[in-house]
């Protein structure tokens, strides 16, 4: 019996760098395979490993045309990503505005 491919996470599929230029470069348009790799220092069998990590975790998409596979970017599970990032934001914004207080009230003191 075969098993099943493992399907990546999200958060594990944007943690390479190599893929996240890869969905920035979907972002402006569909390209082939050929196209993504020539962006990369790094062969095309690994370029190809990406692209199935990505493919996997639904943020990338690919189909035949002629003898080339052209990819194009499936944003909505970055949404995940977008919603755990909001907590994070929120948190931050607050410690700004925390540390901005605190430096306007330490130049008027030394003022």
């Amino acid at each position: 019996m075969v098993a099943p491919a493992e399907k990546h996470d999200v958060f594990k599929a944007i943690a390479d760098p190599t893929r996240r230029e890869v969905l920035r470069l979907l972002s402006e348009n569909e390209r082939p395979i050929s196209e993504i790799a020539d962006h990369f220092d790094m062969s095309r069998t690994a370029v190809t490993k990406h692209l199935q990590i990505l493919t996997e975790a639904a943020l990338i998409s690919g189909r035949k045309e002629g003898r080339e596979k052209i990819y194009q970017l499936h944003p909505e599970p970055l949404t995940e990503v977008k919603q755990w990032l909001a907590y994070y934001e929120k948190f931050w914004e607050n410690k700004l505005t925390m540390l901005k207080y605190l430096v306007e009230d330490d130049k008027e003191e030394k003022a």
